[in-house]
């Protein structure tokens, strides 16, 4: 049976319960009614006639005429309300009796007669009204027990209706409410059973079978998803830098071995936990989660002791996102911290740095006996020399300033790598940087066909600046330019005064830099993916000595098209 039909015939049910105790009311009211009718126009009327005749009685002996009259009125009324059982009789005496009064006279005993005859029809009506009357209260009493019978039974079947029906229809709405809420939940084990025919019946066996597909989903879905959880894990794992994953509320999702290495932790104690009370009781963590990192401590070197050995990483935060279907903005899902070991370049670069502080002390001994024998051979009181000497001892001794000055270059550059950094800034002259820079790649630019192409404004103003440093800048520029552009290609070397300051551009026509590795091309030991051999070092040296000049350095690339290097520095 449907909901449809079951709500009909309840409603029907109480349609019916409100149509007898209606039926019951009129029936009984009715009878009440025809009762009290009876009463009224049969004996009480009977009652009003005979009392009019026995008032006439009276009147004979003065009014004789009009009493005639009215006895006969009355007499005539009395006889078409014959109700009672004798009342016709008594109705037919009197009758007789006022029609000897009208032929003989109307006597006292004749009139005797009329009233005896009129109370006896009176007592014959009001012995009929005490029954009548007996008659309407037991009607009465029948019918406020038959109604009240009627009307509990009808209160208790309604009363039952109304604590059931909404039950039998809102309980089911609210299991199915809640099974949709467990499966919202993911809870796709929910299950409905009604244990009825109907309608519900027809929907918990939809319900169930979604709920099947769903859970059978979920579950294909869910091993999949663990099949991949475990291949990523396996691939984190083989990574040689230490990894650290977290979610979008910092929490610790996934950890390499090499990381646990690291931060000298237990995996327990660190994957699925909140890290910033992992980092409470561990210093590197700690450094590693700090917020809003400025550049240098983000690029400065940590020194980790693993295996009782000293190691540098350098570190490096990757955000996540994603983009939902829909949105227009991404969605934080979490970031990666990646530690890369450059224990190794710090190795080299703490050897080539003692190497060049070494050699170039050793150097400078036997270089300022060559410098002194070279002014002694041109030293004419020590003897003259012919034009061909003379042409010789002077070659060697611009070489002897070369060997020098290449030797304090030498010098120089492991003051910077130590962070001692001796300037001679005083007012340079940007066409002989320039000059200068272009000569000393002047031979690899040669060999790879390369042609530099200068644009430099008119009238450029002296500017602030160390001769040897920016220059030796200007070459590393115009070095990777030319390593990076293919044969037969060409750079531009252009000089601009912007803003007063004078800016260097070097514009290659290489492959270019994809942008998310630009913030960190200057980055000690960080090469571009893809990239010659090289040790990292020549673009950080650079920046140093540029901001040690009190100017700035920066760069900017398109994929495909070149890239641009420039520094800016202060004009006289």
């Amino acid at each position: 049976m449907s909901i449809k039909v079951k709500v009909t015939l309840g409603v029907l049910l109480l349609f019916a319960m409100i149509v007898v105790i209606g039926g019951m009311g009129l029936y009984y009211l009715q009878r009440l009614s025809n009762d009290s009718k009876n009463i009224l126009s049969n004996n009480y009327e009977t009652l009003q006639y005979t009392k009019e005749i026995i008032v006439q009685c009276d009147r004979l002996k003065t009014d004789s005429v009009n009493a005639f009259i009215i006895i006969e009125k009355n007499l005539r009324l009395q006889e078409e309300n014959v109700t009672e059982a004798g009342e016709a009789e008594l109705t037919g005496s009197l009758r007789l009796a006022f029609g000897r009064i009208k032929a003989q006279g109307a006597t006292e005993e004749l009139r005797t007669e009329l009233r005896t005859l009129c109370l006896s029809l009176q007592q014959i009506n009001m012995e009929a009204i005490h029954l009548k009357n007996e008659s309407a209260l037991h009607t009465s009493k029948n019918a406020s027990t038959y109604l009240i019978i009627v009307g509990t039974m009808c209160i208790l079947v309604a009363f039952t209706f109304i604590l059931n029906f909404p039950g039998y229809i809102a309980n089911p709405i609210s299991k199915l409410t809640s099974g949709i809420k467990e499966i919202a939940n993911k809870n796709y084990e929910e299950r409905l059973q009604f244990d009825r025919n109907d309608e519900f019946d027809e929907l918990a066996g939809a319900f169930n079978q979604m709920a099947e597909k769903l859970d059978e989903y979920e579950h294909s879905n869910l091993a999949r998803i663990l099949f991949e959880k475990k291949r990523i894990e396996t691939v984190i794992n083989q990574m040689t830098d230490p990894v650290i994953g977290l979610d979008e509320s910092n929490r610790i999702i996934f950890v390499n071995d090499q990381a646990l290495d690291v931060l000298h932790l237990e995996r327990s104690a660190v994957v699925d936990h909140y890290a910033p009370d992992v980092a409470i009781s561990n210093d590197l963590l700690r450094s590693l989660l700090k917020a809003n990192s400025v550049a240098k401590e983000e690029t400065a070197l940590i020194k980790v002791v693993v295996a009782g050995k000293e190691n540098y990483f350098t570190r490096e935060t990757i955000s996540v996102s994603f983009l939902p279907t829909g949105e227009k903005e991404n969605i934080s899902i979490g970031s990666v911290i990646l530690l890369r070991n450059v224990t190794s370049y710090k190795e080299l670069d703490l050897a080539k740095t003692n190497f060049m502080a070494t050699i170039s002390h050793e150097l400078k001994t036997p270089i300022a006996s060559l410098q002194m024998c070279v002014k002694l051979l041109q030293d004419s009181r020590i003897g003259t020399l012919n034009e061909e000497q003379v042409n010789i001892t002077k070659t060697l001794g611009d070489e002897v300033t070369r060997i020098a000055r290449i030797t304090n270059e030498l010098l120089d550059l492991a003051q910077v790598e130590t962070g001692n950094i001796k300037l001679n800034i005083q007012k340079a002259d940007a066409h002989e940087i320039i000059r200068l820079a272009t000569e000393a790649v002047k031979f690899p630019a040669e060999r790879k066909h390369i042609k530099i192409d200068l644009d430099v404004e008119k009238d450029i103003p002296f500017v602030l600046a160390d001769l040897d440093k920016t220059t030796w800048v200007l070459v590393n520029f115009l070095t990777n330019a030319i390593r990076y552009s293919a044969e037969q290609g060409h750079v531009v070397l252009k000089c601009r005064v912007q803003s007063g300051k004078v800016n260097f551009l070097v514009l290659d026509s290489g492959p270019g830099i994809e942008r998310k590795y630009l913030d960190r091309i200057f980055e000690k030991f960080f090469q571009v993916p893809g990239s010659p051999g090289g040790s990292g070092l020549g673009l950080a040296i650079s920046r140093e000595f540029i901001e040690a000049q009190g100017g700035t350095i920066q760069v900017d690339s398109v994929v495909g098209k070149g890239t641009e290097f420039s520094f800016r520095l202060p004009v006289v």
